[in-house]
């Protein structure tokens, strides 16, 4: 929206301000300024910054996922050392207890 009516011509605080329209009633968006070499040039080094944030970005998600599964692994590793003892000490009570030939394993196919 001008606030006046000739281009080069100092606004005066009478003149009513010009809407610029289209014949079918929208409103025109005002011309983007002119760019320079600087905003050309600040343009590629925000482009080329964006890949770089987005590069160091992915290595630490990257970086996360290995710290994660190395907080996991002794985690797992202590279960299944419970799991075994837990299953050793049963099968060496029913073999006291005379259970025989101890504890069998049967997988069914179809």
């Amino acid at each position: 929206m001008d606030t006046h009516r000739h281009p080069g011509a100092p606004p005066r605080a009478s003149d009513p301000p010009i809407l610029d329209m289209t014949p079918e009633g929208e409103f025109r968006d005002p011309l983007p300024p002119p760019r320079g070499r600087l905003d050309a040039l600040l343009g590629k080094v925000g482009g080329v910054a964006l890949l770089l944030t987005l590069a160091a970005g992915g290595l630490l998600l990257a970086a996360l996922a290995v710290l994660f599964l190395g907080l996991l692994l002794p985690v797992a590793l202590g279960a299944g050392l419970v799991a075994f003892i837990s299953l050793w000490w049963r099968m060496r009570r029913l073999n006291r207890a005379g259970g025989g030939q101890g504890v069998r394993f049967v997988i069914l196919r179809r």
